[in-house]
């Protein structure tokens, strides 16, 4: 016991010291906290009398369109800068509200951002502490820290919704940049370009002038199609440069706030199948995320397209189309750059891959929105679409019919009504069924099936993509008796009674004879059972 008792003293020496450590603690714990509590008070009062480019960046009020020289112009989320200003960060919110708005069909509606407006709202109830004094300062602190959470996973998906191949400028000293320009998809080449972008429209150049503090690095040069199909040798070649100090660039002679979009209209348009396939359908998925604030730059002009498709245009983009080829003795500048066009696969469109997810679904709703065909469920008369040899049986099935012959120069404007009107579209397998995309829901597409083991070429061209948009695809399979082949060639030819050999010959071979030689001339004793099953359809 002797050898013990003078421990008994250290020992409460020591738990003494321990409280004074603790209250000290505490005490700088509280300091720190109450300082925390005051700047954000302060943050969160300023922000209610701060300048309003401050406040674009949280606040969420449905876009008015104005003067396009007045309106802040919305760039890609890529082409932010890493030092921002003060005017910057309005830019900076507009750029994430539209990376997250909802998506909206009509030309002139504005993002209407509900996700962000909720965002906002928790931010400034966190930030009133009058009625919150019985939190906890803990509390407090965990909710400001999840809010700014959420902002940052807001950006960081809106950013991912672009689907951009972004040239990050801000990389560590010595690290190489990340290549402008993508060639890895088997369909098309894409160079998404942000930063100091020039335009040389007449040499059919887009110019990367790299910030003055970026290591230099090697001159870099791509060549690519600007178009959907990297391997079609109608569309000619863009060059894309990325420069260093030793090479200067042009000053710029036009300056835009706006992103841009080099693409080509030529190729194989002129067929509708391919103006949607190649062009329209790819023209959605690259610029339909920027909400009409882009710029197009079209290498190859076709004044046919322009009127065929000017309200498309004029719907994807608010701004003048520039031709790109005619473009001389123009620099133009540019935040950001895409040259080429996406695509996922013939006639359609992978949501996994595309910006906000699009379905195709989503394009022949934004193509009903754009011709301002109504919406469904409006009582029409059954009407019937289709070619002269099938009239009668149509008639003699209960349908009305409208027979028109697809027409380049045709007013799409004006077919897009017609066939709105109808409850079924009929044709032989053809770019003619192009015209789906002006149908309503639920409404029939009767695809009739040419001689030579068609089935497959049909589902893939028509039939698949037609369920995508939530139509019905009906077939009906013709006989060789049924296709003029049977009169040129007889029966016991290979072309009639074996198909499949003709195309173990080649492609060609099966174009020839299935695609250009033949024509239809339907049994409609037999064809008749077929448009009462659709008739049973439209009225279940």
């Amino acid at each position: 016991m002797g050898t013990d008792s003078p421990a008994i003293p250290a020992l409460a020496g020591e738990k003494s010291a321990a409280r004074t450590v603790a209250q000290h603690r505490q005490a700088v714990v509280g300091f720190l906290m109450g300082f925390f509590l005051v700047l954000l008070l302060y943050t969160t009062v300023s922000s209610q009398f701060g300048p309003r480019a401050a406040i674009g960046l949280l606040q969420s009020t449905s876009a008015v369109r104005t003067n396009q020289n007045s309106r802040n112009p919305l760039t890609s989320p890529s082409s932010t800068p890493s030092n921002l200003t003060g005017g910057d960060v309005h830019v900076v919110g507009n750029v994430m509200k539209q990376g997250i708005a909802q998506k909206t069909d009509a030309a002139n509606k504005g993002p209407k951002d509900e996700h962000i407006q909720h965002d906002v709202k928790n931010n400034k109830t966190e930030a009133k502490f009058g009625d919150k004094q019985s939190k906890t300062t803990a509390e407090a602190e965990k909710r400001v820290n999840e809010a700014s959470d959420r902002m940052e996973e807001e950006l960081i998906r809106q950013q991912i919704d672009q689907g951009a191949v972004k040239n990050d400028t801000r990389t560590e000293p010595g690290a190489p940049r990340k290549p402008i320009c993508d060639l890895s998809d088997p369909r098309y080449d894409i160079c998404d370009i942000s930063g100091d972008v020039r335009t040389l429209g007449a040499n059919r150049t887009v110019l990367y002038v790299p910030p003055a503090g970026e290591p230099a690095g090697d001159i870099q040069e791509w060549s690519i199609r600007d178009q959907s199909r990297k391997h079609l040798e109608y569309v000619n070649n863009v060059t894309v440069v990325s420069l260093n100090a030793s090479r200067p660039a042009p000053a710029c002679t036009s300056r835009h706030a706006v992103p841009a979009v080099v693409f080509a209209m030529n190729g194989l348009t002129s067929n509708p199948w391919h103006d949607f396939s190649d062009v329209l359908i790819p023209l959605f998925l690259t610029a339909r995320a920027y909400d009409g604030e882009v710029q197009f730059l079209v290498s190859d002009i076709q004044p046919w397209f322009m009127k065929k498709y000017g309200l498309v245009l004029k719907n994807l983009s608010r701004y003048d189309v520039v031709d790109f080829n005619a473009d001389a003795g123009v620099v133009r500048c540019y935040p950001h750059v895409t040259v080429g066009l996406r695509s996922h696969r013939d006639l359609g469109i992978d949501p996994a891959r595309a910006p906000r997810n699009y379905t195709l679904l989503d394009f022949r709703l934004y193509i009903r929105e754009v011709y301002s065909l109504p919406p469904a469920g409006v009582d029409i008369p059954y009407k019937f679409v289709n070619f002269p040899e099938i009239v009668a049986a149509a008639q003699d099935a209960g349908f009305e019919v409208v027979h028109v012959e697809p027409r380049r120069d045709l007013g799409v404007e004006e077919f897009s009504r017609t066939v709105d009107s109808c409850d079924v579209l009929m044709g032989a397998h053809g770019a003619g069924l192009t015209n789906f995309f002006f149908l309503r829901t639920n409404a029939v597409m009767l695809q009739v099936v040419p001689w030579g083991n068609m089935e497959q070429s049909c589902m893939r061209f028509y039939g698949g993509p037609a369920i995508e948009m939530r139509l019905r695809d009906v077939e009906y399979s013709i006989t060789a008796e049924e296709s003029t082949l049977y009169d040129k060639y007889g029966k016991d030819d290979p072309v009639v009674s074996d198909p499949d050999s003709i195309h173990r010959k080649g492609w060609q071979f099966g174009m020839r004879y299935y695609w250009i030689e033949q024509d239809i001339r339907l049994n409609v004793t037999r064809f008749a059972p077929k448009l009462q099953e659709v008739l049973r359809m439209l009225r279940d």
